[in-house]
């Protein structure tokens, strides 16, 4: 049985563990909230990151000798990787959002079950029960 979670109306699915998990208009509204948050802040930092980046390409001197072009190019390379990592939790968070919109929030993308409620509430943008995250994880 595939559990459905809209954003318009509460939820009550059973869980793999046999209890039942119940999602509120209010919390829903919430995790969006929180989802919503959490992008705008990861934006601001990308952009400020970006920024930083693109300052770091202007100002490389000339006659830095070999040790201080490695450093830089350490920590430029560690930016971007950063800043890449903030991107894909940018989609991450957008595609729970959109998930919450089309009233598929909660259910495992991969076994169809629901994903149980302490789960998303520690880690909102899950979109695998804990069997089958276990199970990709081995692989």
């Amino acid at each position: 049985m595939a559990a459905t979670v809209r954003a318009d109306e509460g939820a009550v699915a059973p869980s793999q563990d046999g209890t039942v998990v119940t999602w509120s208009v209010t919390e829903l509204a919430e995790v969006r909230e929180r989802l919503a948050t959490e992008i705008t802040e990861l934006n601001q930092e990308i952009a400020k990151a970006e920024t930083e980046i693109a300052s770091s390409d202007v100002t490389d001197g000339a006659g830095d000798d070999q040790a201080d072009a490695g450093a830089r190019t350490y920590e430029r390379e560690r930016e971007i990787a950063l800043t890449l990592n903030s991107r894909d939790l940018v989609a991450q968070n957008e595609r729970a959002i959109a998930r919450i919109d089309a009233g598929t929030y909660g259910v495992c993308e991969s076994c169809h079950k629901p994903i149980g409620k302490e789960r998303l509430q520690a880690f909102p943008r899950a979109t695998l029960c804990v069997a089958c995250k276990q199970r990709e994880e081995r692989r």
